[in-house]
């Protein structure tokens, strides 16, 4: 236990993003199958791994405490994860391993934009001029693509939906991931079963396709436990930074590895991207910085505080 609470949270930090990014070898395995049943088999795999370490750790009794209030988000949050996760199964076993690593680029602009738009958050100038680089780059790879990079726009927005439900339900990692598998297993189990009826199911056509389907549940957990540890010991700055590391490498993993191509307007595209994303995080880190410089006033209403970000899959 000291040798664990020794490791800094960056360890932990960039473990996660690291497995994250490379999750494009992962689910390239998985082109056997239907996007939509590798997602049920994920989710259901993903429940029963954490409720064993709910049970392994006493703490399945704290689900009975949860009202109804939470159930409901917690319902919403698994919503907006199941289109990411489809989403992005979709895009690595169709060859747009590039464009799912567009979609975690756009991503931190997206939630900015949900921000003004649900929250009526007034932005900085900086923050203006990101929000226009990533609109300009956008129309850019969509003339590149032909279409809307709707793979990428997916992706974001479903992940932005997720992380504004994450800002409000009152469950720490465990009894949220816990509490989302609850509310699709039902819906997970009805997919398999169309499968099965069908004659699409793959679980259990061949030994390695099983434990495929299984490895789901481990590499969905492992990453937001040790993300879900970093948050808590990491600046919301520092986390911010790590969390670049996961597009990055996917990025790379669709170029060197699976050759998909990359003309030279989608390089423009992507400096777009990055140049926007380079003008929001210095503006963050500045402000970061300010705000440790200057005592923090606390007020009835309670103290300001930095806040970590959700888990990002």
């Amino acid at each position: 236990m000291r040798r664990i609470t020794a490791v800094p949270g960056v360890a932990f930090g960039t473990s996660a993003y690291l497995i994250w990014g490379l999750f494009p070898a992962f689910f390239g395995l998985l082109a056997f199958a239907d996007p939509v049943e590798v997602v049920a088999q994920r989710i259901l795999w993903t429940l029963l791994l954490v409720l064993i370490v709910l049970i392994a750790a006493g703490r399945l009794r704290e689900m009975r405490g949860i009202d109804a209030r939470t159930w409901w988000l917690a319902a919403a949050a698994s919503a907006a994860l199941s289109i990411n996760w489809g989403v992005y199964v979709f895009g690595v076993i169709s060859g747009h391993v590039v464009e799912c690593a567009l979609g975690y680029f756009v991503n931190p602009l997206v939630t900015v934009t949900f921000g003004v738009i649900i929250f009526r958050e007034r932005l900085r100038r900086a923050q203006w001029a990101a929000l226009g680089l990533g609109a300009l780059a956008v129309a850019v790879l969509t003339v590149d693509y032909g279409r809307p990079p709707w793979i990428a726009l997916a992706l974001a927005c479903s992940f932005a939906c997720y992380g504004l439900v994450k800002k409000v339900i009152r469950l720490d990692a465990l009894r949220g991931i816990a509490a989302e598998g609850i509310v699709a297993a039902p819906v997970a189990l009805i997919l398999l079963a169309v499968f099965a009826l069908l004659g699409r199911g793959e679980f259990l056509s061949s030994p390695s396709h099983t434990a495929l389907m299984m490895a789901t549940g481990p590499v969905t957990l492992v990453p937001l436990l040790l993300f879900a540890v970093a948050a808590q010991r990491v600046t919301l700055s520092t986390m911010g930074i790590l969390q670049y590391l996961t597009p990055a490498l996917q990025m790379v993993w669709g170029v060197a590895v699976v050759h998909e191509p990359m003309p030279a307007s989608r390089w423009v595209g992507f400096g777009l991207i990055w140049a926007a994303l380079a003008v929001f995080t210095a503006d963050a880190l500045l402000r970061s910085r300010r705000a440790r410089a200057v005592p923090v006033l606390v007020t009835e209403g309670g103290a300001d505080a930095e806040r970590a970000p959700t888990n990002p899959r």
